[in-house]
């Protein structure tokens, strides 16, 4: 598909995808794309074909016959390729066109921590292995996805002493790392790219730190490319968690406040929402003090994004993609709203002649902490 100076590739197939045939890529009408940090990401293609055509049985079938269909979409803006979704097809659904004998086949997915969350390996142990050593024994049953392990220790290692007590998997695998990335403080989500084919499996802390995205401007005439912007502030989300470290001896918990502080997550804004409330965590007692900490700092980083904004742009305004899970500038929103945001979640959409992405931006305050916000 290709429309002013936007080229989108698509390539499918089981495992290892390839080109898809001409035909299928005439037929594609729509494509949506959605990337979002603390959820899984996933694609929906729309193709519209006629009701004699052999695609209409074609792209069903193909669906349904392969243990993972893989969908792999890839565009080119401004002659530089981004990777928008690496994922499997869940779902399938058929439904009348608006033009008489024509069918629109809506093909849904997600991305490949769908492939991860099938099969539970409930009791399989992991004698003396840390955390981060787990977590690379399970991601290695997916390199034939081209999925690329990207593993940072965690901040309080716990190796387990197997005469005293041996790690067993509960659950899927999707499901048991996701619960040692939140028992670390940490998350885990797997990015499509760099390459097409292949993708990164992050699992470590939530960075916000980095080079930032070009700003989005507001009010600026030539210099505008943003469509819309709105900003609101939740000012009782704020939260101090009160986590409970277990004196071993005595037996007797130990309350111990847990502030939002991480170095990888640096405040974006000067003036941070009051704390509105407090949060006991109580099932920290039976954890080690290094794991309670871990739980407690990740829920303290996780209250403090009061300011969010909600906007969408065209993507031939702005000349690039914009992605989620990095930061971004915003610049003619005024005082309290200027500066860095973290862009929690982005939808791209296409058809021919049209790419447009809708976003959400989060940070802990008003006013930014940077001086200023680069183009």
């Amino acid at each position: 598909m290709n429309s002013a100076g936007i080229q989108l590739t698509l390539l499918a197939g089981p495992v290892v995808p390839i080109p898809a045939p001409r035909p299928i890529v005439e037929a594609l009408d729509s494509v949506e794309v959605t990337s979002s940090a603390g959820s899984r990401s996933g694609f929906q293609l729309q193709f519209k074909v006629s009701n004699r055509s052999p695609l209409h049985t074609l792209l069903l079938v193909a669906g349904n016959q392969v243990p993972w269909l893989r969908v792999v979409i890839v565009v080119t803006l401004g002659g530089m390729p981004h990777v928008l979704a690496d994922g499997v097809v869940t779902r399938q659904e058929l439904g009348s066109a608006d033009e008489a004998g024509e069918s629109t086949l809506t093909v849904t997915g997600e991305d490949l921590t769908a492939v991860m969350d099938q099969q539970e390996f409930n009791g399989l142990p992991y004698p003396a292995m840390p955390v981060e050593t787990r977590v690379l024994v399970i991601l290695a049953k997916y390199a034939l996805f081209g999925m690329i392990p990207l593993v940072v220790p965690s901040l309080f290692t716990d190796v387990p002493i197997p005469t005293s007590r041996i790690p067993t998997h509960r659950g899927t695998d999707l499901s048991y790392v996701n619960e040692l990335a939140r028992d670390a403080g940490y998350v885990f989500y797997v990015e499509p790219g760099p390459a097409p084919g292949t993708n990164t499996a992050y699992w470590g802390p939530e960075i916000r730190a980095g080079v930032p995205q070009p700003a989005l401007n507001l009010g600026m005439d030539a210099h505008s490319n943003v469509e819309s912007l709105q900003f609101s502030i939740a000012q009782t989300d704020a939260t101090l968690p009160l986590v409970f470290i277990q004196n071993p001896i005595a037996k007797f918990p130990i309350p111990l406040p847990v502030p939002s502080v991480d170095l990888l997550k640096p405040p974006l804004g000067l003036i941070p929402p009051g704390i509105r409330k407090i949060e006991l965590l109580k099932d920290t007692a039976k954890d080690s003090p290094m794991t309670a900490l871990s739980k407690g700092l990740a829920r303290a980083a996780g209250s403090q994004d009061a300011v969010r904004g909600e906007g969408s742009l065209d993507m031939l305004r702005y000349g690039r993609v914009l992605k989620a899970r990095q930061l971004v500038g915003v610049r003619g929103a005024g005082l309290a709203f200027d500066g860095l945001y973290y862009v929690h979640r982005v939808t791209s959409r296409i058809r021919r002649g049209e790419f447009r992405q809708s976003f959400s931006l989060v940070r802990n305050g008003l006013v930014s902490t940077a001086p200023g916000v680069p183009a």
